[in-house]
């Protein structure tokens, strides 16, 4: 299992410097993968190919891109183009379908249909992402259209997929799937068996599974569990979320955040290794001397 960690983009004129200064630590560390999020802020392509072409050799991935407010074309030239950037296959491109609250209350796009919606973007995207010409007319999306980015070979895509017709599409269109809120019991006993059988079916090779969590190395669990309720409050509340918590069997964020000692969280890791988890990404909420602590930890898994 690979070991890479999830970047927060920050706030300021100077957010792009410091995020580049993450990517070269992350780098400098020895982790595998270092992977942005895209949400209100930082545009995490346009980011990336400005961070990840000043510090070589790691590779860096969204998680993820929400692809209603985005041409599927319009997404693969920019994520061929920050590839380029960055020189060799080192980007992964992770979309999602994102929620409802943001898609239709905020964009303003029909959130109705999403499991329709993916299969038919991706039916664009991932021939585009592939170098190839896309020709598809679906009810919710469109394309035919061929891009001249001058990529060597394609850029791996995965998607955030939790049930199991999305589990199904991600088997069959792409790399595998990037989790978020997602805990061990679940992992082995719903996402792993779930993609690998969709996979096995479709006659494609074992499907990448990339897991971000919060991680906290801290001798105070109590307060630390508080923190990470307080931080990732909103994901409680989202329905795709919720449903995963629910499935785990914990009330909240920190049921699914992985803290404690070292011991703790190492055992908590191997679980999620053996659960099928081809890819950790640690999420860092602590500060202070936890947040060293628990960078020292992860570098010694390495």
């Amino acid at each position: 299992m690979r070991i890479g960690i999830s970047m927060t983009e920050g706030g300021g004129p100077d957010a792009l410097e410091r995020l580049t200064d993450d990517v070269r630590r992350a780098a400098d560390d020895g982790f595998a993968s270092a992977w942005l999020s895209h949400i209100f802020g930082l545009d995490a392509l346009t980011s990336l190919a400005i961070a990840g072409s000043r510090v070589p050799g790691i590779e860096l991935g969204t998680s993820v891109v929400p692809t209603y407010p985005r041409h599927p074309a319009a997404l693969a030239q920019q994520a061929r183009t920050t590839a380029l950037a960055l020189g060799g296959q080192r980007l992964t491109l992770g979309v999602g379908l994102s929620h409802k609250i943001v898609i239709e209350d905020m964009f303003g796009y029909d959130f109705s249909r999403p499991v329709r919606h993916i299969k038919e973007y991706l039916s664009v995207l991932s021939p585009l992402l592939d170098g190839q010409a896309a020709a598809f007319s679906g009810e919710t999306v469109k394309g035919q259209i061929s891009l001249s980015v001058p990529n060597e070979g394609r850029v791996p895509l995965v998607i955030a997929a939790l049930g199991p017709k999305m589990l199904k599409v991600a088997a069959e269109q792409s790399d595998g799937t990037i989790l978020w809120m997602t805990g061990p019991k679940t992992v082995r006993e719903h996402i792993v068996p779930t993609i690998r059988a969709a996979a096995e079916a479709a006659g494609r090779p074992d499907p990448r599974v990339v897991c971000i969590l919060p991680v906290g190395v801290t001798d105070d669990v109590e307060a630390a569990r508080a923190r990470a309720d307080e931080v990732f409050a909103v994901y409680g509340h989202l329905p795709s979320y919720r449903a995963m918590m629910d499935r785990e069997g914990v009330a909240g964020p920190s049921g699914l955040s992985v803290i404690g000692d070292e011991d703790t969280v190492t055992a908590a890791i191997e679980d999620l290794k053996d659960a099928g988890v081809t890819d950790f990404v640690a999420g860092s909420f602590l500060s202070g001397k936890d947040k060293e602590r628990t960078r020292a930890l992860l570098k010694s898994l390495l």
